[in-house]
């Protein structure tokens, strides 16, 4: 019997095994996601806590009820976005700087066409989500500056595709296993 070539073999074995790490790692992750979501979900029966302003103290606070001080409005934005009823229009957000120090982003309520209008600031309530960057903005609830109510925030928007991502991983680990195989033995055979 001829022997296995050593680098090729090794290549693959190498490849196999990070492949299955991969998988291992995406395994993890789907766990680590499912808690994240869990937490999420009981956010909305859980107390209001201050607006997160520090980027570590925003993930803890998402999907909660806040309410923040705008001392100062910077801009105002209109960005696509949908009514509380599931209807396409705009989102009126304005930027503020907030009485506790720091910026935030205010997603003051719906309207059907894009025109952006005009909010002075003040205290406002409503629901902890993402923003920009590693920032939370809050939806306001009620809505603010006479616009209808935007759509909350919701955790079951995000994506949970980690298992997906561990099965394709675990197949290409198979595939390259098969594939190698099938190479061998046509090399191999006499």
């Amino acid at each position: 019997m001829r022997r296995l070539p050593i680098l090729p073999t090794l290549i693959v074995a190498l490849c196999v095994m990070t492949m299955i790490g991969l998988g291992i790692w995406q395994l993890q992750r789907a766990q680590w996601k499912n808690g994240l979501l869990r937490h999420y979900a009981e956010a909305e029966n859980l107390p209001p806590i201050a607006f997160p302003i520090s980027p570590d103290a925003v993930e803890p606070a998402l999907y909660r009820k806040s309410t923040l001080d705008c001392v100062k409005v910077l801009s105002h934005d209109a960005l696509a976005g949908r009514s509380r009823e599931g209807r396409a229009g705009w989102a009126q957000s304005s930027r503020c700087i907030l009485a506790s120090g720091g910026e935030a982003d205010v997603v003051l309520g719906w309207q059907i066409e894009p025109k952006i209008g005009s909010w002075a600031g003040g205290t406002v309530s409503g629901i902890i989500g993402p923003g920009r960057g590693h920032e939370a903005r809050l939806i306001a609830d009620p809505p603010q500056a006479g616009l209808e109510a935007n759509a909350l925030p919701d955790p079951g928007d995000l994506p949970n595709n980690h298992l997906s991502y561990a099965v394709q991983w675990f197949f290409f680990a198979a595939t390259a296993v098969v594939i190698y195989i099938l190479a061998l033995r046509k090399k191999l055979r006499p």
